[in-house]
């Protein structure tokens, strides 16, 4: 069966089932167009995997995790300008990733210059100690690098200072998958969004005060003004298929029509292989575990630091609290939970200097929390449009010429409303 190029006409109405950054997303660009949108989630409330909440162990409203945003992404400045906290976003003025090996007690500043030319890369003083002009031109390759089954480990040398020190902490923290056997073409694809268009287009941003206040309760105020009042606790059952187009949807209390309106499918992948005939999704998932502790980081010390020679990999200072990131989690995701905070503890405290017994801890798991960044993973993400000509998916699983980051959510949401609406696309996924 063809697939349409785009709807017999705009639609006037749209179901957004999802209520994650990508569904928002969607929801929000809808919406924008005058499109009376239905967001509907299986979830007691909005976020997805980008959400906070009160930690009654920790007396503190966290995030889930740590979500590092890039000063470029265009999608996340879009999103954020038109729900109103354009200026939710905090950072350093300049890009300057701070190091530390605790293994040796080498601390250092990868720091990019401002503009797109690397004059960075000249100075030995802006590089990991130990590396060589020369093997900074991996990051070409990568940049270059096509869509095929190429990992970065066919490309580049996975052994050295420039590989420990630079690519595999860097593409850990991309992918979330053993970088070695990662996307090539996906690091390329990040590496030329973020890096290649220079310093202040790659400055790491975090979400202030939180992820909620930053990403999600706004879109939600935002979304009411304009007659959106998400149904939560709603999880999709099934979908009804006529020929060429969704015809109904079912929440639970039988058969919606949805007559003439768009669809607009944002959930994980393993709901939506389940929910749509032949749909081929991503199927191997890799981990992410986030450790937080309600003791306040020194004064002095950086934001965001990337560890080394350790079990923690970036730490995180907020005003009121320390938190730790671990991707690609797969092999300690199963560990005593306060095993792994006395552990991390003591890693974060040698790190900060920081003489204080383990304070009041939280340990959150996220055992699927994206799809593994690898060759054969990407092959299997579909597009956003569909065969069927009212359906359309969104998901960083979805294919957005991105890993799976908060701006692929959000490019993946405005793409499927796009298609939705039978516009061109403003973010090409790429082939």
């Amino acid at each position: 069966m063809a697939v349409s190029l785009k709807p017999e006409r705009s639609p006037t109405k749209a179901y957004v089932v999802g209520a994650g950054l990508a569904g928002l997303s969607a929801a929000v660009e809808l919406a924008r167009a005058g499109v009376k949108v239905h967001l509907a989630d299986s979830a007691p409330r909005a976020g997805g995997r980008c959400r906070s909440y009160h930690d009654a162990q920790l007396g503190q409203t966290i995030d889930n995790g740590n979500h590092f945003v890039f000063s470029g992404n265009q999608a996340v400045a879009r999103y954020l300008t038109t729900i109103g906290t354009a200026g939710a976003l905090h950072g350093p003025d300049h890009a300057r990733f701070a190091f530390h090996d605790l293994a040796t007690g080498e601390r250092w500043n990868l720091a990019v210059n401002d503009g797109r030319l690397p004059l960075w890369l000249l100075d030995k003083a802006r590089r990991a100690p130990g590396t060589r002009l020369s093997e900074y031109a991996g990051l070409a390759r990568l940049a270059l690098a096509r869509r095929d089954s190429r990992s970065i480990g066919d490309l580049l040398q996975t052994n050295g200072r420039f590989w420990d020190r630079v690519i595999e902490p860097m593409m850990l923290a991309v992918l979330n998958c053993p970088p070695a056997q990662g996307s090539a073409w996906l690091a390329g694809r990040f590496l030329r969004d973020s890096f290649l268009r220079g310093g202040q287009a790659c400055r790491t941003m975090v979400a202030m005060p939180t992820l909620d206040a930053a990403f999600i309760d706004p879109a939600l105020r935002w979304l009411a003004l304009r007659g959106t009042t998400p149904r939560f606790s709603a999880r999709l059952r099934a979908i009804a298929f006529a020929e060429d187009r969704v015809e109904a949807l079912d929440f639970g209390e039988g058969l919606e029509p949805v007559h003439d309106a768009a669809v607009v499918l944002a959930v994980p992948p393993w709901v939506a292989g389940e929910l749509v005939p032949g749909l081929v999704v991503p199927d191997r998932f890799c981990a992410i575990l986030n450790v937080h502790f309600a003791h306040a980081p020194p004064v002095d010390a950086p934001m965001i630091t990337a560890l080394l020679g350790t079990l923690a990999q970036w730490l995180v200072c907020h005003p009121d609290r320390i938190s730790v990131t671990i991707s690609g989690a797969d092999d300690v995701i199963d560990r005593d939970r306060a095993g792994l905070a006395a552990q991390i503890w003591d890693e974060v405290s040698h790190a900060l200097g920081i003489t204080a017994p383990l304070p009041r801890w939280q340990v959150v798991k996220e055992k699927r929390a994206t799809f593994a960044a690898t060759p054969a993973q990407d092959a299997r993400r579909p597009q956003a449009k569909t065969r069927w000509h009212n359906l359309f998916l969104a998901g960083d699983w979805v294919q957005n010429g991105l890993p799976a980051t908060i701006e692929g959510a959000l490019r993946s949401g405005d793409s499927a409303a796009r298609l939705a609406m039978g516009e061109n696309l403003r973010y090409g996924a790429g082939t």
